[in-house]
């Protein structure tokens, strides 16, 4: 999806970030020119500030996106993905693996889960970072309750893993 996106903001590197920011929060661009997460509005003023560009860059960026076909229809249907309990999984009680890989190897997230069902353990929620949008993409799975330690060694047997953390 970045692909399509970047090229319209290269020029520009304020908006690039704005387009950036509101692609890596699952933010939508309305009809009316305002941002949301959801159903929630979401200030001019308060993604400046996130962005650290002025407030004037969130409207030309928006105005930029309302004007141009294409990028319309992506901004204005984009969806935020919902709660990823990775900063609170210790405290409920359940396991995060996060896993460092080449994207371009398909069957990683199959692998990876499969390891985990084998031990019998349940998978809560999967995440993976998207890497045309994150510089250091992860695969985040957390399960039900926390996995042996000693499965980092069948992790990093799989093709294209590069780092894994088990917590």
């Amino acid at each position: 999806m970045w692909e399509k996106i970047k090229h319209k903001f290269e020029k520009f590197p304020a908006r690039m970030s704005v387009a950036r920011k509101i692609v890596e929060h699952g933010l939508r661009v309305g009809e009316n020119g305002r941002i949301y997460c959801g159903n929630i509005e979401i200030s001019d003023v308060a993604l400046a500030r996130a962005v650290n560009v002025d407030r004037r860059s969130i409207k030309t960026t928006v105005d930029v996106i309302l004007s141009d076909e294409q990028l319309a229809k992506i901004f204005q249907n984009i969806t935020p993905a919902g709660t990823l309990v990775k900063g609170v999984a210790k405290e409920l009680g359940f396991g995060v693996v996060e896993i460092e890989a080449e994207a371009q190897n398909p069957g990683i997230i199959a692998r990876a889960t499969e390891l985990i069902s084998l031990k019998g353990i349940s998978i809560r929620q999967v995440h993976a970072g998207d890497p045309e949008i994150e510089e250091y993409p992860l695969l985040t799975i957390i399960t039900e309750k926390p996995i042996e330690g000693n499965l980092i060694n069948d992790f990093l047997k799989i093709e294209g893993v590069k780092r894994v953390s088990i917590y």
